[in-house]
């Protein structure tokens, strides 16, 4: 007997055992069961999801800016994946389908932090030609810090109501996100800028600025 055949033998097991023990005070008109080939492909379907999410994210970067930022963002987005799923590993919580959605907004919120501190890099970068970089990562990190803890902190409490009060359905999606959000600010502020040191960005490989570059025309009379 195959698998398949196996579970539709147990289903149909299961929905004789059921009709047998409500009895004639009960007319069963249909009979549904979700199996778990459904559970497995929805699954697959998210797993999916992050990958083609992390890659879009970091191409968009790679646009907005230079490769290096793209792939320091890529590193950090795949260090806050890899940790949760090993935080879902360590703790036995159940990985489920709310536990992925966790994992994209995790992913969304972490490219957050770190376009905010990328963007205070490359301003700085155009501002101090002189300094040197790891400098100017401290000054950048410096200057965006208050707005990474603030919101961090919003985050973090919202999580942590949601934790207790959200009920057993949503453990996995609140546990979840209250390390995705420890983890997801630290490696935008230590992971995706120390990745610029290694990949050796330099001020004068920075594309042009738009801004800078636009010219305004005066106004006739």
């Amino acid at each position: 007997m195959t698998p398949e055949q196996q579970a539709e033998w147990c289903q149909q097991v299961a929905i004789r055992l059921v009709t047998a023990a409500l009895g004639s005070a009960y007319d069963i008109r249909r009979t549904e069961t979700v199996g778990p080939k459904i559970g497995a492909e929805l699954m697959r379907s998210g797993i999916i999801a992050v990958i083609v999410t992390m890659f879009g994210i970091a191409a968009y970067v790679w646009f907005r800016y230079e490769w290096q930022f793209a792939v320091g963002a890529l590193v950090a987005l795949t260090h806050d994946v890899l940790t949760t799923v090993g935080f879902f590993v360590i703790t036995q919580l159940e990985f489920n389908l709310t536990a992925l959605a966790a994992l994209l907004t995790i992913a969304g919120y972490s490219i957050n932090d770190t376009v905010v501190v990328f963007d205070r890099v490359r301003e700085n970068m155009r501002r101090y030609k002189k300094m040197s970089l790891v400098d100017m990562l401290n000054v950048s990190v410096n200057e965006t810090l208050s707005r990474t803890l603030m919101t961090s902190g919003t985050v973090l409490f919202a999580m942590l109501a949601l934790a207790l009060f959200g009920g057993p359905v949503l453990h996995s999606f609140s546990y979840a996100m209250l390390w995705g959000v420890v983890v997801g600010t630290y490696s935008s502020i230590w992971i995706a800028n120390a990745s610029l040191v290694y990949l050796n960005l330099r001020p004068e490989r920075l594309r042009p600025d738009d801004d800078a570059n636009r010219t305004t025309t005066p106004a006739r009379p």
